[in-house]
């Protein structure tokens, strides 16, 4: 006697195979993405700290086109450079990944912020 629940089996192997696949892509393209941000915060870093060294006369050069030959050196690109009064410099960066967007990153360099008095 048949119950018409002949090969069942089959497809129900083949839809969880389907499943735990379609999860490890997804796991996979999740850790890309936690790659690219740390790599693009790296950059976004380093970017600022050769630029504020530049702003604060440590080192020789525009500032900004520096932050920029840094970030294009480790395959970034910068999209902000702005220098703020205090000696700092603040950087917005972006780094191509293999996602369908870039990520982005900020950093901010120079002497620390002046305390505030209570």
């Amino acid at each position: 006697m048949t119950t018409g629940e002949e090969g069942a089996g089959t497809v129900l192997a083949a839809a969880l195979a389907l499943a735990l696949l379609l999860l490890t892509a997804l796991v996979l393209w999740l850790g890309q993405a936690a790659a690219a941000a740390g790599k693009t915060a790296t950059v976004a870093d380093l970017a600022a700290l050769a630029a504020a060294d530049a702003y604060r006369g440590l080192s020789t050069g525009v500032p900004c086109q520096i932050a920029a030959e840094v970030a294009a050196l480790h395959g970034a690109t910068l999209l902000e450079c702005r220098l703020l009064g205090t000696g700092s410099v603040q950087v917005k960066v972006a780094f191509q990944a293999p996602l369908p967007w870039p990520a982005h990153g900020q950093a901010r360099a120079g002497p620390p912020p002046e305390p505030a008095t209570p």
